[in-house]
């Protein structure tokens, strides 16, 4: 017998900004200091609101938001700062432990 998968997507499961926000902090604490994966889940973010909306409210082309967020991408901070605040969200700091 074989078994068959499915690809999963994550953001098709972001449904909600509650959904959001607990995503972002799982993904942010299991990513700790790999920008490579805070920013892929910056992308998987993106994608469930819709990446021309975001562009659009980040004041970026959509073809530059998707490549800023693409595999290998080292975006300055700023332009992720805009995208941060595009996505209605805020950066939280607590003590490491």
């Amino acid at each position: 017998m074989t078994e068959r998968f499915t690809p999963w997507d994550s953001a098709e499961y972001l449904q909600t900004d509650e959904d959001i926000a607990a995503y972002l902090d799982a993904s942010f604490e299991e990513a700790g200091t790999d920008a490579e994966l805070i920013i892929r889940a910056l992308g998987t973010v993106v994608r469930a609101k819709g990446i021309d909306r975001v562009a659009e409210r980040a004041r970026l082309a959509p073809d530059h938001l998707h490549a800023l967020l693409g595999s290998n991408a080292s975006p300055p901070f700023g332009e992720i700062l805009r995208v941060i605040e595009a996505l209605g969200i805020r950066l939280h700091a607590d003590k490491a432990a």
